[in-house]
């Protein structure tokens, strides 16, 4: 369904308020939103962004497990189904929200971790000595950055920033002109954190073949919240966390992509017993095992997936096209809101205004938001992010996020701000 509205600074609240309750009435997906655990109250969440609201199976599966397999089973349960679940987990998540295929994306560790993991393995899989430049960009998250800058030290390579505008993300064209014979690998977030841009996956992938290099893609904010297709774009590497739209809870594990065609010579920098062919033959040596199994370390963390299972098979339900058409509509709402009531109080959007070209959220500032305004909303149960320098940024799930929630939550940032 569309939104757009001709004239959105002539919108009266009355207006508004009716509009946000016809489009609660028309939206397929309004029925999940019970499922979730405190959407009955009157708290407006606009941070699923960062962490998910968590399913009201959840509680259930968690007692379940403690009752049945970890006080029933014991170590058993090792043998009869945790060995096998970061793999069916990883299936499962593919098909569900990657478009990948079995055996290409497992849960493993911390998305540090992971990212790490990733990275390295995607550096030992450049054969060419001359190519010794890692392509990223200022606006990625912080331990995006971090992670190649320490990568770069380690390992010798030069640095070659891509510099998008705040307000956007990385176009094509910047990563065309930064790419070339030198360059050894790209990593890029499909969704920027803080704007919202959604790169285009498919040609920057292109882009960076063209240039013989590999790309290793940053998912955290868009695995559940749009359409990604990670094999039909030919992507080389993916990691993304579990606790924003998959509602794995504070912590929960992260997961690795890794392109089939990488899998037979892959080779990750971490060796531990989990990830050997045989963890439980106790040999001397490091023999990876098969296939994406060779991509964990440790032992995997059993309790951080039970969480994201219940919102997987929420997301096979729904369908990820469905999520995504929600998902752009309430971001528009939520455009539409700013337009009627923030933008005239001096704020600015630092997010993309066409559907097609942000994620879940958007991000609005002002030179008089402060982390102690993000506070202060905290404190009346509306609940968005902040982000420096003057940025509060509104993330909208669309499983659990009604257009009421939205209007409420904006309402309040609108009363800060005059206030």
């Amino acid at each position: 369904m569309s939104i757009h509205q001709e004239n959105p600074t002539d919108v009266t609240a009355e207006e508004l308020r009716s509009r946000a309750e016809e489009l609660d009435r028309r939206d397929a997906l309004a029925h999940y939103r019970d499922r979730f655990i405190g959407t009955e109250t009157p708290l407006s969440y606009m941070d699923g962004n960062s962490l998910g609201r968590p399913l009201k199976r959840t509680a259930d599966d968690v007692a379940a497990f403690v009752r049945d397999e970890w006080g029933g089973r014991l170590i058993r349960g090792w043998d009869e189904q945790w060995l096998n679940l970061p793999q069916a987990i990883g299936d499962q998540l593919g098909r569900a929200v990657l478009g990948a295929a079995p055996g290409q994306t497992i849960i493993a560790d911390s998305t540090t971790v992971v990212l790490y993991k990733i990275i390295r393995a995607a550096l030992a899989a450049v054969q060419d000595p001359d190519r010794n430049e890692l392509v990223l960009d200022t606006e990625n998250f912080p331990t995006d950055r971090y992670l190649v800058e320490g990568i770069a030290l380690e390992e010798g390579l030069t640095l070659r920033w891509i510099e998008p505008d705040p307000a956007a993300g990385v176009t094509l064209d910047q990563v065309r002109q930064a790419t070339g014979p030198r360059t050894a690998v790209v990593l890029l977030s499909q969704i920027a954190y803080r704007s919202g841009h959604l790169a285009d996956l498919p040609g920057i992938t292109a882009a960076v073949h063209d240039a013989g290099a590999l790309v290793v893609w940053d998912l955290c904010h868009s695995a559940g919240s749009v359409e990604i297709g990670l094999d039909d774009a030919d992507v080389d590497f993916a990691a993304g966390c579990t606790y924003k739209y998959l509602n794995g809870g504070p912590g929960s594990p992260a997961f690795a992509y890794v392109n089939a065609r990488h899998l037979p010579a892959l080779n990750q920098p971490i060796w531990g017993w989990m990830g050997r062919k045989d963890a439980f033959e106790m040999a001397a040596g490091y023999e990876p095992a098969a296939g994406i199994r060779g991509f964990l370390s440790g032992t995997p963390a059993i309790f951080g997936m039970i969480a994201m299972q219940g919102t997987l098979d929420l997301i096979e339900e729904a369908g990820m096209a469905a999520i995504r058409a929600k998902s752009a509509d309430l971001t528009a709402f939520a455009v539409e809101v700013f337009d009627a009531w923030l933008a005239p109080l001096g704020a600015e959007l630092a997010t993309p205004r066409n559907p097609e070209e942000r994620g879940g959220h958007i991000t609005v500032d002002h030179p008089d938001f402060t982390k102690a305004t993000v506070e202060s909303l905290w404190d009346g149960d509306v609940i968005p992010d902040f982000r420096s320098p003057h940025g509060i940024r509104i993330g909208l799930s669309p499983l659990s996020t009604s257009f009421a929630e939205v209007l409420q939550g904006m309402a309040a940032v609108r009363d800060r701000l005059r206030s």
